[in-house]
């Protein structure tokens, strides 16, 4: 059996480009030169360790504080982490992030004229279970304008972290919701260039997950390595 921190290149056209034309941040932003692979040492791959007594769970992001709930479509995400044999990742620690229904996010860099729900921060955390599964309750969250291009907007959409046994081995992805019209035109989601892994950034209607007379379900799996890999951020 080969070491489980080894690392295994992605497969090639499922992962975005660190330079993708059409997202005019990553021209500043990506390296010009070539890489130079640093090999990582023992301390880089095997610490420190999430655990939930340190990092408490958050998986209900519709209630907070003030005890009053969040404005906005109630929906419950949930899916399970794997390994690219399909095997279930447990323990591991998955964070999200995300504007409220109006598109706008908790946060002072956020000046999008659009208001704020002072009683929805945006933001939750949760290790998946030993068969891999994790669940949070939100809000669908709202599209927002970006200074892209012209008459630019971001599709609906949640930003997904997951932890391994190491802070340095942190991935980061973003979820959206099925029927979006703004997916074809979202350069951000298409600079992933194979079409089926793009297609895996998109939650699927779970009837199963759906709660009656409370919240529409969506699930979203994520697979970190191999052919059926998820999309990850640079």
């Amino acid at each position: 059996m080969s070491d489980p921190l080894t690392f295994r290149p992605f497969t090639p056209g499922t992962q975005p480009p660190l330079d993708v034309p059409a997202y005019r941040g990553t021209t500043k932003r990506h390296p010009k030169q070539k890489l130079h692979p640093i090999p990582q040492t023992i301390t880089e791959t095997a610490g420190p360790r999430f655990s939930e007594t340190l990092f408490p769970a958050s998986v209900d992001l519709t209630q907070n504080s003030t005890g009053k709930p969040a404005i906005g479509e109630r929906i419950i995400v949930a899916g399970t982490v794997m390994d690219e044999d399909g095997r279930p990742v447990p323990h591991t620690m998955v964070e999200i992030w995300q504007a409220n229904a109006t598109g706008r996010y908790d946060h002072p860099a956020d000046q999008h004229d659009a208001p704020l729900d002072p009683n929805f921060h945006g933001e939750g955390r949760v290790f998946t279970d030993a068969q891999g599964r994790y669940r949070f309750l939100t809000v669908k969250p709202g599209a927002y304008p970006w200074p892209n291009h012209r008459n630019a907007w971001r599709p609906n959409h949640i930003h997904f972290s997951l932890f391994g046994p190491a802070f340095a081995t942190r991935l980061i992805t973003q979820m959206y919701f099925p029927g979006d019209p703004l997916l074809p035109i979202d350069p951000i989601f298409n600079g992933v260039p194979d079409e089926a892994s793009r297609n895996r950034l998109i939650a699927h209607f779970d009837l199963d997950i759906t709660e009656a007379d409370y919240a529409l379900g969506y699930r979203f799996d994520i697979v970190l390595r191999g052919r059926d890999t998820t999309p990850m951020e640079g």
